[in-house]
């Protein structure tokens, strides 16, 4: 049996770390910053956890 292709758009967003966590970026960050305060900006540069449900899925898609 071939292997499984993993999905390529997921793997862009994304990012798996060695304990099988899966991170994301915040969102809010493309424009309308200059408005926010600095706690606000420094906030949203660290990137979060998916919540469990969804990673078991994203595990399954990018066939890890």
């Amino acid at each position: 049996m071939p292997k499984l292709k993993s999905h390529k758009a997921l793997v862009k967003r994304v990012k798996v770390t060695k304990n099988k966590k899966v991170t994301r970026r915040k969102t809010g960050q493309n424009h309308y910053n200059s408005k926010e305060t600095g706690q606000e900006g420094r906030a949203k540069k660290g990137d979060v956890r998916l919540f469990r449900a969804d990673e078991k899925n994203v595990l399954k898609a990018l066939s890890v």
